[in-house]
């Protein structure tokens, strides 16, 4: 009975993270896309959560929130660039051949939200980071999304809890970013 359970919870996050990864391994670009994924269920922005659905629709895009914070958190992989509520953050390895612009927009950001800010100053930088390393890139799907070093930063909504890293080597594109400023492609 056990061995039913566990295959029956497990069965439908396997097929989740399978679809996305063949939907974003089929070239990376401005019309990168993946299927729907819903959200997780703690909200990855600073913003509070609300029971409204107009209001939780726009919670899963991330909205730019002002006090945007970075901080380094201890996960399986090692110190990995997280949020201020310690929601793992990743880079995308198409945006490095669109010279750093964000490309996962449109259904990809769905299932990858980007950390947004309005400028670079309302982003802080906790301990072991440089804060010179982080910036600001216009989307071409609206608003700022946050960089750190070369890399623009999304969630993945598959992560739910402080710490996960289940996005880590997604389609061979996605990976968690260290203090460094580099994707750490360890699985």
């Amino acid at each position: 009975m056990t061995m039913n359970v566990r295959r029956t919870l497990l069965l439908p996050s396997v097929v989740a993270i399978g679809a996305i990864a063949a939907a974003c391994s089929s070239g990376g670009g401005a019309a990168t896309t993946a299927p729907s994924v819903a959200a997780p269920t703690t909200a990855p922005s600073s913003a509070p959560a609300s029971t409204e659905p107009s209001a939780a629709a726009s919670e899963s895009a991330s909205p730019a929130a002002a006090g945007v914070s970075l901080a380094l958190a201890d996960t399986k992989l090692g110190k990995v660039i997280v949020d201020g509520q310690g929601m793992t953050l990743y880079m995308f390895t198409p945006d490095e051949d669109a010279g750093g612009k964000p490309t996962c927009v449109d259904q990809c950001a769905s299932n990858w939200p980007a950390l947004k800010a309005d400028d670079a100053a309302s982003v802080s930088a906790g301990t072991g980071l440089d804060a010179t390393k982080i910036t600001v890139v216009d989307r071409t799907d609206g608003g700022k999304q946050v960089k750190y070093g070369e890399y623009p930063l999304y969630y993945f909504a598959k992560d739910s809890a402080a710490g996960d890293v289940n996005g880590q080597g997604v389609a061979g594109k996605w990976y968690v970013v260290g203090a460094d400023g580099e994707p750490m492609k360890t699985t």
